[in-house]
């Protein structure tokens, strides 16, 4: 089945600590990229909010049977008729771990795909920034493909990035975009998050569409902001900078099978060791 060609919307948030204030926002500018004619719009990791130390959001986070980010955005979509995908929000799922997950809404209001992330962010930064997401995290542990009538979506969140052997195995199942929504730091950003994004769209001649989150959040935490949409070639469709808003790019999945033709490396791969 041709599909055709569609707007995907990255949704760029400053996130604040306070949930309600922020899916606000994040409705808004899901309201203008639908108008504006996106069939996809992404919003990135840590959209209900963010919170510095992050073992905080213990005490604010709750259960997925009564996040209202599930409900609001399950009736949004279904009131535009378009794909929503939440790039994460904190599920409490027991007394001292949550799960950072990712969630896909279909233009009938269904919950069509979640994913939890599986790579954890523990790190220690040269500038001394330290990050110790599994304190606090539960890692998913499966990959999900959502197989959509605008195309096959390898769902992932931010570090995730890091593992191109997590979007080889999406791409061997048929991924054609790849979600990559996130909150880098900024050093990291500045250093790597260009070039790690067209690398995994360049070795698996798919889209990639990774929304972000952007400059200083609650506890001094900094972002780098910069969603990109990128061509299954490595082209940089669109770049948000580092100021709050949307950014557009065209998805032509014929895109993916010209790239993939030129240079097959799909079905080059060989299993190693």
């Amino acid at each position: 089945m041709t599909i055709a060609p569609f707007t995907a919307a990255c949704i760029q948030l400053n996130s604040s600590e306070n949930i309600q204030d922020n899916l606000a926002v994040t409705e808004k500018m899901i309201r203008e990229a639908a108008a504006k004619g996106a069939k996809l719009i992404v919003t990135p990791e840590n959209t209900c909010h963010i919170l510095t130390p992050s073992i905080q959001k213990l005490k604010t986070a709750v259960a997925a049977d009564v996040h209202p980010a599930i409900k609001q955005f399950s009736a949004l979509a279904l009131e535009l008729g378009v794909w929503i995908l939440i790039g994460s929000i904190a599920v409490k799922i027991s007394d001292d771990k949550l799960s950072n997950r990712s969630l896909l809404f279909g233009p009938d209001g269904g919950l069509f795909a979640q994913y939890d992330k599986i790579h954890l962010f523990d790190v220690t930064l040269p500038t001394g920034e330290v990050h110790r997401e599994s304190d606090l995290i539960a890692p998913g542990e499966k990959l999900v493909l959502a197989d959509t009538p605008l195309g096959k979506i390898g769902m992932s969140i931010c570090y995730d990035v890091r593992f191109p052997q997590l979007y080889r195995a999406l791409s061997q199942k048929g991924a054609q975009i790849l979600a990559v929504p996130s909150a880098f730091t900024v050093p990291t950003g500045k250093a790597h998050w260009e070039v790690l994004l067209r690398a995994r769209a360049i070795e698996n001649g798919c889209f990639v569409i990774a929304a972000g989150q952007t400059g200083q959040h609650h506890g001094g935490r900094k972002t780098y902001g910069h969603s990109m949409i990128i061509s299954p070639w490595g082209e940089v469709i669109a770049d948000g900078g580092e100021e709050v808003g949307i950014i557009y790019g065209e998805i032509d999945l014929a895109q993916v099978d010209v790239a993939r033709t030129a240079i097959p490396a799909l079905v080059h791969d060989r299993k190693m060791g």
